[in-house]
């Protein structure tokens, strides 16, 4: 999960970065903010699951700050050293409300709330894609497969992967916005899966996405060119049935 801390004293975020390395290792901290307009841009290029909210803060409080916010798709934990608004918390459905001096036990036990809301988020994600690829007249281009990388599981759709590189039992996709997602599962998991989307395997550690092969090179061996400038091989196991499929 990524945190964003928001408070308007640098000592509060400091102390709060150090317990959440320390006692809370399901977080990473993506950014930290002394007011809400840098908050405000840190959410939007940050994209956190999780704010830490100070309420009282001079400007704009933390309340008047959520509310002016079209949307949030973050669970909140809001931190202060005022107790008298805790009804009010509550109305804005925060997974929790710690007190300052923040007791380590109930900053763990909140992480650990929000942690396990994030978790259902993702399943019902899955159960959504699932429904999605289930539904009648649904186009195979339109489809998405969810990849878990070590700190995340991203939804990406079938036409937007390049190609995937197999290393052992991990496989990295190759996308069209340039990143590499590296997820721990062996390549021939996903060919089976991703052969009705275009795919196809040309080599023992590659399948790629045939919308972008741009040539088959026949020069010091067989090769495929992709959009991306990249060049897949194409063992002689394969060389045959690529011919048919082209």
């Amino acid at each position: 999960m990524k945190a964003l801390l928001i408070d308007d004293e640098q000592s509060n975020l400091d102390n709060l970065r150090i317990l959440l390395t320390i006692y809370c290792p399901q977080l990473e901290v993506c950014g930290t903010a002394l007011d809400t307009r840098l908050a405000t841009s840190l959410l939007y290029s940050h994209k956190p699951d999780l704010v830490f909210l100070d309420i009282q803060m001079p400007g704009q409080n933390g309340f008047d700050w959520l509310r002016g916010l079209s949307s949030y798709r973050f669970e909140v934990i809001f931190v202060t050293a005022y107790d008298q608004y805790a009804i009010q918390a509550l109305r804005f459905a925060a997974i929790d409300y710690l007190l300052k001096p923040v007791v380590i036990g109930e900053l763990q036990a909140a992480v650990d709330r929000a942690h396990r809301q994030y978790l259902l988020k993702e399943q019902n994600q899955l159960l959504q894609n699932l429904m999605d690829f289930l539904k009648d007249g649904a186009k195979p281009a339109e489809q998405r497969i969810a990849l878990a990388t070590a700190k995340e599981t991203r939804f990406v759709r079938t036409s937007e992967i390049i190609r995937c590189e197999s290393s052992n039992n991990y496989t990295t996709f190759h996308l069209t916005d340039g990143l590499s997602l590296l997820v721990c599962k062996p390549i021939y998991m996903y060919d089976e899966l991703l052969e009705p989307y275009g795919f196809v395997r040309c080599h023992q550690s590659h399948l790629v996405n045939k919308a972008f092969i741009k040539s088959w090179k026949k020069e010091y061996g067989d090769f495929l060119t992709l959009a991306d400038g990249s060049e897949v091989p194409i063992s002689r196991a394969k060389k045959e049935q690529l011919k048919k499929i082209f």
